[in-house]
């Protein structure tokens, strides 16, 4: 574990992106570029279980903590992952208290939550660890929720509330739909309900985080108290680099040819 988790209850801001290839090699580029956190989509990516397994052996050796976004709130999405050796979970779309509080539960194991307990696992190094990952897992594994629907919102102070979740993320994309303000991030009800967010979390020493459309947007929301921070991905990376390379070869060869 690479104490991602104790630097969240210091306060630190703490930089991130997506990984949706399901490439265990961009996955190991990203993780050694500088991120303090990358995280695996298998909501939206483009990857499934079968690549995490390769992907979190890639990112080990990386300084970058890993986290998996599952897709649903249900305990067998997490312990799965977990057993794997993510170092937490990212839960999009819950909707109401009850439902945060199952994703709290499921991250624990018992009594304290409803996590499936296996010790030949790679998380525990293969059961040679188990003891120490067992007592250390409430000091380790973090817990983050997504905050994107107008229902939730009515939950932020209860959700931050709980003990086991770590980081209320807003999916600015969902949220903005889901509040009728879709393509305008500087609406009143948008903006109320990002303040909303980070006050809740900060009031019970949580982080707010929130997926950055671009790096110029980093001021804005860091001014509202969010501290979990994450903008692009692995495709965007590639997708970016390439078209640059493409351009700037296609720019010399043109002037080479109008040249002669």
């Amino acid at each position: 574990m690479k104490n991602i988790k104790a630097r969240i209850y210091n306060g630190e801001t703490l930089i991130g992106c997506w990984l949706n290839l399901g490439s265990s090699l961009t996955s190991e580029i990203v993780g050694m570029s500088g991120f303090d956190w990358v995280l695996i989509d298998i909501e939206h990516g483009s990857g499934s279980e079968a690549q995490i397994l390769q992907q979190l052996q890639a990112l080990e050796h990386t300084p970058a903590a890993t986290f998996v976004r599952v897709e649903s709130y249900q305990r067998q999405r997490f312990h799965r992952i977990l057993d794997l050796g993510a170092e937490g979970i990212m839960c999009p779309r819950i909707n109401t208290l009850e439902e945060a509080r199952q994703a709290a539960k499921a991250i624990r194991y018992p009594p304290d939550g409803i996590r499936g307990v296996a010790r030949m696992v790679r998380a525990t190094n293969f059961g040679s660890d188990f003891s120490e990952y067992y007592a250390n897992q409430k000091k380790n594994l973090v817990c983050i929720v997504q905050i994107e629907t107008e229902e939730i919102l009515n939950s932020l102070d209860s959700v931050a509330a709980i003990d086991e979740i770590d980081v209320l993320f807003v999916g600015p994309m969902d949220l903005s739909i889901a509040l009728g303000v879709f393509g305008q991030p500087d609406h009143p009800r948008f903006m109320d309900a990002l303040k909303a967010t980070a006050d809740a979390a900060a009031k019970k020493g949580k982080a707010a985080g929130i997926l950055l459309q671009n790096p110029e947007e980093f001021k804005k929301y860091y001014e509202l108290g969010f501290r979990f921070i994450a903008c692009s991905s692995d495709s965007s990376f590639v997708q970016i680099g390439a078209r640059k390379m493409a351009e700037s070869l296609n720019e010399l060869k043109n002037s080479h040819e109008t040249g002669k």
